[in-house]
Parts: C-alpha cells; structure tokens; sequence
C-alpha cells in the first residue's frame, strides 16, 4: 500500500536530514522532490501544488525546536498536512434509524457487491446489528447470484425480486420486509454502468428519493487514480452522497485518489477495503495513513486487529502450558490460525514501524505459512503433543510427508525450541511481576 510515494516521500525528507537549520533553499528542495512524489502517484498538479506550498509555508514560519532536527521537523509538518488532505479525523457511520438504510452506489467493477457484503459482515460482527442486503442491481448477470452467495458465506439474509426490473419497487418491497422482521440495517446494492450516464443517475437520484437513506455512499476502485476523483465529483453533484468508500487498496496503486478524493469533493473517506476475504475491510484514518505513508507504521490499526482474533480464555490456557513446560506443535498451530486472521502478513508487517521498508521487495502472501503447516500437518497426534520425541527418523517421515527438505524440518523445531523458551521467560515473569504486586 503506497510503496512507492513513501520512497519518494521519505528521499525527499532525507535531503533536511544532518542540516544545522530550515533555510529557503533546503526547503524548496525537499518540497520539490515531494511534489514530485504527489505527482507520480497520480495526484493531480493544483492539488500538489497547493500542499507544497502550505508545507513550505509551515516549515519557514516554524522555529526549529534545539532538541529537534530539521528533518525531523519536516517529517512532522508534512504528516499533519497528509492528514488535513485526507480528512483530519474518521467518520463514523450512520446508523441512526429503523431500520438504517444504507444505499450503495458507483461504477461497474467498482467493487459495489463485494463492498456491500463486507459492511454487513462488518456492522454484524463488530456493531451487532440485524443487517440485511438488498440485491438492486437488475442488469448486471448474476449480480442478484453473487449477493446470494456472498450473503450465505456471511450469514445475512439477501432480499431478491428476480424478474423484477424497477429498482424502486424492489427497494421499497425490502423495506416494508426489514420493518417486519426487525431488522437494524438495511444495505442497498445498486446497478452501476461502465461509464456516467444518464440513466443510472436518475436511477440512483430515485432510488435516493424514495428510501431517504441515512448513508449513501459511493464506492470507488482506488486503482483507477485521478479518473476516481473525477467519477467522484461527478456523481456527488448529482447525487450528494454521504461518504466515499476506496476499494482495491491493497493493489497495485499509486494512491492519488486516496490522497486528494476527500479534498476533491469534500466528502469523507468512511471505509477502505484491503483485500479479497469478508474481514477485509477497514474504518478509514487519516491519521494513521498518514503514518503509513510516511514510513511510522500504524501500531494502533495492528494492536486493533489483534484484539479482535484474541481469545483471552485460550491465551490462559496456554500460558498455564507455556510456564508446565507443556506447550506444543497445536498450540502453535492455533496461534498461526489466530495470526492469519489478522490479514495479508505483508499488510501486516507494513503496520510495524521500519518494516514496511524492509518488506518492500519480499513476496509474503497468504501462503507464508503453507510449509510450518504442512510440516506439523505431517506429525502424528503424538508427535505434535510431545516435541521432545522429535528425534532423527521421526523427522525423516515428517520431511517425506509434508515434501519439505529435512534442514527445514530441524529449523521449524529449532524455532519452535526458540519460541517456547521465549514465551516461557516472558509468561513467567509476568506471573512473577502479579505475585509481587
């Protein structure tokens, strides 16, 4: 996510570095090389421009702090502009209303279905709200289909009318529906076209017209870049939606539209989506993608993420084992399932500070963790309950059995050997530090 802005970003901040003060000279420079940055990542010139400008303004009229460097300094006027641009603060969503209704509107290919099943994942599983999904797009093939299958996958009901080819009708049917079955929040997914046109909206004006939605939020393919903007601009004139909503952000993207939409249309970012599965969707932070743009990580945003997988009754029992030197292969294995679902590992890594810079050439994708697994797959239940018994033909069949090498095997027990005696040293001196206190 922004890889490359962020190298361009922080070369630019390193010319300040090792300097005795801000001049102007030092400073044109660095907001040089950072509208060049602004500008490859496909923000357009004006917008570019006018940040510069304000960041060199900023810089000049400071005084350089004697505990702070120039550079330093730098870093921290550019991150509080980066994240005036894209918003100052989250926005939340609104969910007053009974039930709330939530329309969902923008191009084909956008990412409109997909969002749509991932908010109600969302305001089900972290609001616990009733939600259900409403399948309004009447031209797209197997568009009702895919809400169906994605609906089942997350456990919400979708509301259909196939055959049915009035939106509005369709729409107003659910409603009367989501009324009589109590449902909290009612998620419209609409039919976009290839292109503007004339139709949809009147469309999506109608269909606004008549539910009178709490939120209505147009969602957008970041990879697009500053052809996002401009949609943007041209469906909230006619539309005046709500919020804007980035998919695809974990792509290949240069991040112009995530950078300048907010700007473009004065209208929030409310969510972004960061991959393929349900989970995959997060509550947009200025702030924090400042951060991450900048190289600091997002600690807050991973901490977030681990509370949500953390089972506080399993982390007892383990730490029980860890401190009876009874930890084993399927505790480990329950830790490596809790970790994934936490997302993408090299969206993860990203969120440490220095890491994403380290990663930034490294394939880690989904299947990072394919060979532990199959290498402790292939040990008999004994086995992955007694490591100690792990001796030198045991691990011979493992090897042949998960199609791994026998110097992996002897490294995934070695670091399993590492791991438990770290864990251990750390369970116990917590245990220590609750008895004293």
């Amino acid at each position: 996510m922004f890889e490359n802005i962020s190298s361009r970003i922080e070369k630019a901040l390193h010319t300040l570095r090792g300097k005795g003060s801000i001049t102007d000279i030092n400073v044109a420079e660095t907001v040089k090389e950072v509208r060049k940055a602004l500008l490859d990542a496909d923000v357009s010139y004006p917008i570019a421009k006018e940040f510069t400008d304000r960041v060199k303004k900023e810089a000049l009229g400071r005084n350089v702090i004697q505990s702070i460097e120039p550079g330093q300094l730098m870093v921290k006027i550019v991150h509080e502009e980066l994240t005036k641009l894209m918003g100052s603060e989250a926005v939340d969503i609104n969910l007053k209303g009974s039930p709330a209704i939530i329309l969902v509107a923008g191009l084909q290919g956008s990412g409109k279905t997909t969002f749509s099943a991932k908010l109600a994942y969302y305001l089900k599983n972290k609001k616990a709200k009733n939600v259900m999904l409403v399948a309004g797009d009447v031209y797209r093939p197997a568009a009702i289909n895919q809400l169906q299958v994605l609906g089942e996958q997350i456990q919400v009901p979708v509301f259909a009318q196939p055959g049915v080819n009035n939106p509005v009708q369709i729409a107003d049917a659910a409603l009367r529906e989501a009324r009589m079955k109590g449902v909290n929040v009612m998620i419209v997914d609409t039919a976009g076209r290839l292109a503007i046109d004339e139709q949809m909206m009147d469309e999506i004006s109608n269909l606004k017209e008549s539910l009178h939605p709490q939120e209505t939020l147009f969602v957008v393919d970041s990879m697009t870049g500053q052809d996002a903007v401009n949609t943007a601009k041209a469906f909230n004139d006619r539309i005046d939606y709500d919020g804007v909503v980035l998919t695809k952000l974990d792509g290949d993207t240069r991040g112009g539209a995530a950078l300048t939409i907010r700007y473009s249309v004065r209208k929030p970012i409310k969510f972004i989506g960061i991959g393929e599965k349900m989970d995959a969707l997060d509550v947009f932070h200025p702030d924090r993608m400042a951060n991450r743009i900048l190289g600091m990580g997002d600690v807050v945003s991973l901490v977030e993420r681990a509370q949500e997988q953390y089972d506080e009754a399993e982390a007892r029992k383990i730490q029980k084992r860890l401190v009876k030197n009874e930890y084993n292969f399927e505790d480990f294995l329950s830790q490596i399932a809790q970790v994934k679902k936490m997302g993408n590992m090299k969206d993860l890594l990203g969120m440490i500070p220095g890491m994403g810079k380290l990663t930034k050439d490294i394939e880690i994708g989904d299947d990072a963790f394919v060979p532990i697994e199959s290498i402790i797959g292939s040990m008999t239940p004994y086995e992955r309950r007694n490591p100690s018994c792990l001796n030198g033909s045991r691990k011979q069949r493992i090897a042949a059995g998960s199609g791994r090498t026998i110097q992996e095997v002897n490294r995934l027990v070695k670091q399993f050997e590492d791991t438990r005696r770290m864990m251990k040293a750390v369970s116990t001196n917590k245990g220590l530090k609750k008895r004293k206190s």
